[in-house]
């Protein structure tokens, strides 16, 4: 008889119900938060279940291992997943979580935040504390460093880095990355970008053991930031979770934490590529770009090998020069050189570059001192006993606004960019993904060679002199 009102007793019941249920446990200890009515918490948290459980499925049947999560601010994002933590450790204790946020100091918080919540002890008695979900977890004795520590009966079971931080001597099943960008001058920043997604790869992947979990956590601050550089090179790998403040409908994301009032005070009081990016997961360098979505290659085709050159006619302008392989109607950027300099500098470059690139067709806009600039590459080319490349240059008349705009669809569509452009010539991709529509006040070097390579393949045809 005891054993039978043993079963039913309700403390019992609730701790089957939340260890069963990541939904259910985050409810438990911190109902204030986790409520019904915010739909979008719990989809969250069924969907990293499902992920945990293997329940997330592909369109070919086989579960995700990668989560990657987006949405605005001071939505709980990262407190549902420092309450995921001590759930999945309660579940199977033998888990290894790597934690990864921005810096040392918000490892260590985050990392104090999922220990402290496996530690609590019952100061309300009105409310829950985890030891009521999983009696039998704790830390072990002597093994609770404020960013790497253990369950009793395990060696290892958390670990919370920065990304400059190590991982080396620890292998996880969980690995977790925690908003990398933290504001517009990063966002910006190649260089961070660059050391965060080659932490990413050298780093953090070589931690994760067989069959291992991902979860990332980020704002889509840019294009190319970690989320971009990840879903480029594993397409198809990752299961994305996107909420945005507002829905197309109007509709609040949560009118309790963000009401409309405040949306539209914020929409009108903040900068609009900040805006985008953080309530609604619109990269910034998307918002008023004229080409939105740009095509990169990993292997480059056989064809003829093309060039087209803008030198600089005003002070502030660049000489641009890009070298393309033409191959089925499309063009494949293999060299670009874009630069300041002066001619005197540009004339023995492009002719290095176009012997480099094996070159069969260099094309040379004449306007403003491009005639002569094209005799001397040719000269240049000829000193250096190449007879390959043939240099034809032509007069340029028609409105460069006009130009760039009315070809930008063409670009977007059949002109290939190396995967790692913004690496290898960081000025020429920030002054062509960040142009505007407008173009006012910027550069239009760039923009104005790509127009030229696509009025290569369509009707338009230049003149040559």
């Amino acid at each position: 008889m005891q054993k039978q009102i043993e079963k039913f007793n309700p403390d019992i019941i609730t701790r089957y119900i939340c260890q069963k249920s990541f939904w259910e446990f985050e409810k438990y200890l911190n109902p204030d938060f986790f409520k019904e009515d915010r739909r979008y918490l719990k989809t969250i948290a069924d969907t990293l279940q499902a992920l945990y459980e293997g329940k997330l499925l592909k369109e070919n049947g086989l579960p995700y291992k990668k989560l990657m999560l987006n949405m605005p601010p001071r939505k709980g994002k990262t407190f549902t997943l420092a309450n995921f933590c001590p759930w999945l450790l309660g579940v199977n204790p033998a888990e290894k979580i790597l934690a990864t946020s921005y810096n040392e100091t918000l490892s260590i918080r985050y990392s104090k935040l999922v220990r402290d919540t496996i530690e609590q002890t019952r100061l309300d008695g009105n409310k829950g504390v985890y030891s009521d979900i999983f009696p039998d977890n704790k830390i072990k004795f002597g093994d609770a460093a404020a960013q790497i520590w253990s369950l009793e009966g395990q060696f290892f079971s958390y670990l919370g880095s920065s990304f400059k931080g190590t991982l080396t001597g620890f292998g996880g099943s969980i690995g977790i990355i925690d908003d990398p960008i933290k504001n517009r001058d990063e966002a910006y920043n190649e260089r961070v970008k660059e050391e965060q997604y080659l932490w990413y790869k050298d780093t953090f992947l070589s931690r994760l053991e067989e069959g291992s979990i991902q979860i990332v956590n980020m704002t889509r601050w840019a294009t190319n930031d970690l989320c971009g550089r990840i879903l480029e090179d594993q397409p198809g790998e990752w299961y994305q979770l996107t909420f945005e403040e507002m829905d197309k409908n109007g509709n609040m994301l949560c009118e309790e934490l963000m009401s409309r009032e405040t949306y539209e005070d914020k929409r009108k009081n903040t900068s609009k590529e900040i805006f985008f990016a953080n309530y609604h997961q619109q990269p910034m360098d998307i918002e008023g770009r004229l080409y939105k979505t740009l095509k990169t290659y990993k292997e480059l085709p056989f064809g003829t090998v093309k060039n087209y050159t803008d030198t600089a006619d005003e002070g502030n302008c660049y000489l641009c020069s890009i070298c393309y392989i033409e191959h089925n109607k499309e063009a494949y950027i293999v060299d670009v050189l874009y630069t300041g300099e002066g001619m005197e500098i540009t004339e023995g470059k492009t002719a290095e570059m176009l012997l480099k690139t094996g070159t069969n067709l260099a094309m040379i806009e004449s306007n403003n001192g491009g005639k002569g600039f094209a005799r001397a590459v040719k000269r240049e080319l000829q000193d250096r006993g190449d007879n390959r490349t043939v240099i034809k240059w032509f007069s340029q008349t028609k409105n460069k606004d006009a130009r760039i705009l009315s070809n930008s669809a063409w670009v977007q569509e059949h002109i290939y960019f190396p995967h790692d452009w913004n690496i290898r010539w960081p000025e020429f991709y920030k002054d062509v993904s960040g142009y505007t529509k407008d173009g006012k006040g910027q550069k239009q070097d760039a923009p104005d060679v790509l127009t030229g390579i696509a009025e290569q393949f369509g009707a338009y045809r230049l003149n040559f002199i």
